[in-house]
């Protein structure tokens, strides 16, 4: 009798949620639009309503209405959500405040305890954990970065100073489960209305990087992933913590216990550009792709295929959401002339997404020491075969695609997995449930074109740029 896995992948602009049978073969897919983040004042920005809620169960839903399987050989759904976000719960669990999303200005503080209806303070995992079982749990591994959790042992620390510097106390703090290990069963409200057996197993991932790191296979210390989403970055496999002060990257807790992920700088509203420019262009696109039969992304993928290298000198900065340290930095697009399309425009972006994550994963090597044999990317980006094929092309290495949907989904499916005793290690786990579905390999020519670009323009743009751009902020800030 087949038996299935149900991961839920939820991100800032979307949940996925796909159900695998045991080999990791994704048989069914749905996913959810969020709402657009609402930003009430500078440097705050919220999810609206209960919107992270919504999306999860819609993506249910819509997965399961795909499903073509008995629901009642599905043994357990895992969870993986949004890191660095703060949700603030009354005492029943309900939102107190929409969530604070990873991109305010108050996730840069300790917790201020300023609204007299908030009971707990928990991340995105402990929200979705208590709206899907009833229980106070959370994911250790999705509480860093102000959070008072003893990193070695995965558990809340026993220092009250270290609580008090956070500004919690122990019991504003759900219970700190460690990923593959149990959050709850599902409500059998839920169980009734998504039509799931009772009792199922609610696990543990951990932040939605690390679960990434997990679901693309990603175990050794050659090989590198980068996530093409909202927020771009790259990620290393290891087995021990940084000692010291790194300057181009940041140790965070895998989705392995007690193992580590160094994640690179990376680049702010990433993909969201493309969206941005997409809703730019307008219906024309639409209208275009429809009468191909394509979605919007292959249209302008297939157009852009035609755009040579380069972008015919069209240069693209991705400053489309400043950091809190340079505020002053706006996206910029530099070089137009009479041959640039809006396809040029659009290659231009995803070569600077391209420039940018090489740029920083160089920076990331240097410092750990470690020579790069291979690069995975995952994301909605990663469909983009052109993509793919320029981060071939920037970084000199083959670039692997994985097989499924959702990275994220398929890590959160291999920490039931692993809870479930299929497999007894999260090794064996990536062994039998990742596969790799096509590898794009550099081409010597582009590659030396790449790297004059990056060397010679790229990576001087700013020096020119950002002493314009200090005098046009307090203008227009």
């Amino acid at each position: 009798m087949s038996k299935y896995i149900m991961g839920i992948d939820n991100g800032s602009q979307s949940t996925k949620v796909s159900i695998f049978d045991l080999k990791g073969y994704e048989v069914a897919f749905g996913n959810w639009k969020l709402q657009d983040n609402l930003t009430p004042e500078p440097g705050v920005v919220i999810h609206p309503e209960d919107d992270l809620w919504d999306s999860i169960k819609m993506g249910i839903k819509k997965c399961l209405e795909n499903f073509e399987g008995n629901t009642d050989d599905i043994i357990g759904i895992g969870v993986c959500t949004i890191r660095c976000c703060r949700a603030l719960l009354k005492k029943d669990g309900s939102l107190a405040e929409p969530i604070i999303s990873w991109m305010d200005v108050r996730m840069k503080e300790s917790y201020k305890h300023e609204n007299k209806d908030v009971a707990y303070v928990t991340s995105t995992t402990g929200y979705i954990s208590n709206r899907l079982t009833g229980e106070f749990t959370d994911s250790a591994s999705n509480l860093e970065f102000g959070w008072p959790l003893d990193l070695a042992k995965l558990e809340w620390s026993e220092d009250d100073e270290v609580f008090k510097s956070c500004g919690l106390t122990r019991d504003m703090v759900f219970k700190a489960v460690k990923p593959g290990e149990l959050l709850g069963t599902l409500k059998p409200e839920l169980s009734k209305e998504f039509g799931l057996p009772e009792g199922l197993p609610i696990v543990a991932s951990a932040n939605d990087k690390a679960v990434e790191v997990l679901g693309s296979g990603i175990n050794s210390e050659s090989s590198v992933m980068i996530s093409l989403g909202t927020f771009i970055s790259a990620m290393l496999y290891r087995e021990n913590t940084w000692e010291g002060s790194p300057t181009s990257f940041w140790p965070t807790l895998a989705c392995v216990p007690h193992k580590y992920v160094y994640e690179s700088n990376g680049i702010r509203r990433g993909m969201w550009t493309v969206t941005w420019l997409k809703n730019i262009l307008g219906e024309e696109i639409t209208t275009e792709a429809k009468k191909l039969g394509l979605s919007e992304e292959d249209y302008l993928n297939m157009k852009a295929t035609d755009i040579p290298a380069g972008s015919d000198g069209l240069i693209t900065i991705l400053d489309w959401l400043a950091t809190h340290a340079d505020p002053y930095r706006k996206g910029i697009m530099i070089g137009f002339d009479q041959r640039h399309t809006k396809f040029h425009m659009y290659r231009s972006i995803i070569e600077a997404i391209a420039f940018n994550i090489k740029n920083n994963v160089t920076d990331m090597a240097e410092e750990v020491g470690c020579k790069l044999e291979e690069v995975v990317v995952i994301g909605g980006g990663s469909n983009s075969d052109l993509l793919m094929q320029i981060l071939a092309d920037q970084f000199n290495l083959p670039v692997l695609r994985k097989e499924g949907t959702s990275c994220g989904a398929l890590g959160a499916a291999m920490c039931v997995a692993k809870y479930a005793g299929i497999y007894k290690a999260f090794d064996e786990a990536i062994e039998n449930m990742v596969r790799t579905e096509k590898v794009f390999t550099p081409q010597t020519e582009t590659h030396e074109l790449y790297h004059k670009i990056n060397e010679e323009v790229v990576k001087n743009v700013r020096i020119h740029t950002d002493e314009v751009l200090k005098r046009s902020y307090p203008i227009f800030s």
